[in-house]
C-alpha cells in the first residue's frame, strides 16, 4: 500500500525537528519526506493532512492487563485496541496478572497470542520474585531469553537487603529493572497526599517522605552496585530533586511519572471521584508543577500511562475503600496536548519526546527517526477533533476515569507499526 500524507506537521522526537512536509509511506517504510511530493502512482492513497500531526509512535512504559485472571476488567485484546486508538505503537504489560507473569511459558504464550500488522507491539515485564511475593527470585536468565522487556514486581519493597541482592543478580543482564518506591511503614492507612486538601476532605494522608526515603535508599544501592534502575511513578517535588542530583552524579538511573500526576493535584479530589484514588496519590500543586518541569528538563525521562482498568462494582465504593487506579490509554495524549501544549507550557517536541523517545530510551530500545529509509512506526493525531469519552466510545472494557462523559479535544487518526 502506498500512502501520501500531504502537508502534515511532522514532529520527530529523535531528530528534534518540527516541520510541515509531505510524507510518502510504502509497505510500512518511509520512502520520502519533502516540502512537496508528487503523486507517484494512480494506486496511491492521498490524504490531505493540513492541521494534523505525524509523530514517532508512542511508547507506554507500563500498564496493567486484566488478562489472564481478570478478563472482566480488561483483556489483552481490549488493552491493545485502547492503545491503538490512543496512538501507542508499543505497550508494556506489568506482571501483576493471575497467574503472575513470572514464568517463561506464560510470557511466550501472551506474546504469541497477540500479534498483527498495525497492532501495538505487546511487550511483557517479567516478575522479579515468584508470585511477586518479594521472597524467592525468578529465573532471570530464562525470562530474559524469552524476551521480557525488563523486570519489576510493580510494588514497593520492604526489604532493602533483597533489593541489594536483586541489583547484584541483574548486573549481567541488559534488561532494565524497575522499582515503585514507597516506604509502607510511613503510609499507615493513608489514601491521599498529606496536606491541607486531605485534611479538608477528612481523608488520611501519605507523607511525601514515604516516597522520597525509599528513593534515597534505592539510590544509595545503585551508587554502590552500579546496576541501571528505572524509578517508576515519581510523584513528589523532593523526588525530582533527588533524581536530578543522582543523575548529575552519574548514576545509571531513569525515571517516569504518570500522565495523571502531571495534570491533576490533590485539589482535584474534592469530588471524591474514585478514579482519582491513585497509587501513589496525586501530589499537591507544588508537586505537580515540579513534575512538569522535571519532564521538560529531562530529569523525568518519560510519561507513563499506568492504565489500570477496574469494573464498575470495584470502583463504586467509598473513596478510601476503592481500588486505586484509572484507565488512560485513549485519553493521555489528547488531554496532555490540550493542557500542556495548547497552553504554551510545553512545546510539541517536549511532549512528544516524553511519550515516545523518552520511554523507549528507559527500556534501552531504539526509536526510529521520521526519515526516508526508516521503518514507519508513527502516530497520526488530530489535535482539533472533539469526541465524548463515553462507555460506547471507549475501547477499554472498563470506564474508571474522571473524564467519563466529558468532551475531549484531540483524537488519534491512525498508527503505523509492525
Amino acid at each position: 500500500m502506498i500512502e501520501l500524507l500531504k502537508e502534515v506537521r511532522v514532529i520527530d522526537a529523535v531528530m528534534q525537528t518540527d516541520q510541515v512536509a509531505d510524507v510518502l509511506i510504502f509497505d510500512g517504510q518511509i520512502k520520502a519526506i519533502a516540502r512537496q511530493i508528487p503523486n507517484p502512482s494512480p494506486e496511491t492513497v492521498v490524504r490531505d493532512c493540513q492541521g494534523l500531526l505525524l509523530g514517532n509512535g508512542l511508547v507506554d512504559l507500563y500498564s496493567h492487563s486484566g488478562e489472564p485472571g481478570f478478563e472482566e476488567r480488561e483483556t489483552l485484546s481490549s488493552l491493545l485496541r485502547s492503545a491503538q486508538v490512543g496512538g501507542f505503537t508499543r505497550i508494556n504489560v506489568l506482571p501483576d496478572t493471575y497467574p503472575v507473569i513470572d514464568q517463561p511459558s506464560l510470557v511466550l504464550q501472551l506474546q504469541q497470542k497477540y500479534r498483527g500488522k498495525n497492532v501495538p507491539r505487546l511487550q511483557i515485564w517479567g516478575g522479579i520474585t515468584l508470585d511477586l511475593a518479594g521472597k524467592q527470585l525468578t529465573e532471570f536468565a530464562d525470562l530474559a531469553n524469552c524476551g521480557v522487556v525488563g523486570f519489576t514486581d510493580d510494588k514497593p519493597w520492604e526489604n532493602l537487603g533483597m533489593v541489594r541482592r536483586i541489583l547484584e543478580y541483574l548486573q549481567p543482564y541488559s534488561q532494565i529493572v524497575a522499582f515503585s518506591p514507597c516506604d509502607r511503614s510511613l503510609c499507615l492507612n493513608g489514601k491521599v497526599r498529606e496536606g491541607v486538601e486531605g485534611l479538608r476532605m477528612g481523608l488520611p494522608g501519605i507523607p511525601a517522605s514515604a516516597e522520597t526515603s525509599a528513593i534515597a535508599g534505592l539510590l544509595e544501592l545503585v551508587a554502590e552496585i552500579g546496576t541501571p534502575v528505572h524509578i517508576m511513578r515519581v510523584s513528589t517535588s523532593r523526588s525530582v530533586e533527588l533524581i536530578a542530583r543522582a543523575k548529575s552524579d552519574g548514576l545509571p538511573i531513569t525515571a517516569s511519572s504518570t500522565w495523571m500526576h502531571l495534570l491533576l493535584s490533590s485539589e482535584d479530589i474534592h469530588s471524591y471521584h474514585t478514579s482519582l484514588h491513585l497509587e501513589p496519590p496525586l501530589g499537591n500543586v507544588s508537586d505537580m508543577k515540579a513534575l512538569r518541569e522535571g519532564v521538560r528538563q529531562g530529569i523525568i525521562d518519560g510519561i507513563a500511562v499506568d492504565h489500570a482498568a477496574f469494573t464498575y462494582e470495584e470502583k463504586v465504593q467509598a473513596f478510601a475503600e476503592s481500588l486505586p487506579g484509572a484507565i488512560g490509554l485513549e485519553l493521555a495524549l489528547p488531554l496532555l496536548w490540550q493542557n500542556l501544549v495548547e497552553t504554551g507550557e510545553f512545546t510539541a517536541l517536549e511532549l512528544w519526546k516524553s511519550l515516545s523517545y523518552g520511554p523507549a530510551t528507559c527500556l534501552n530500545q531504539k526509536t526510529n527517526p521520521i526519515q526516508p529509509g526508516e521503518r514507519a512506526e508513527l502516530t497520526l493525531f488530530n489535535p482539533d477533533k472533539t469526541w465524548e469519552a463515553t462507555i460506547d466510545n471507549l475501547c477499554s472494557l472498563s470506564n474508571n476515569t474522571p473524564w467519563l462523559g466529558e468532551e475531549i479535544k484531540g483524537r488519534v487518526i491512525q498508527i503505523w507499526c509492525d
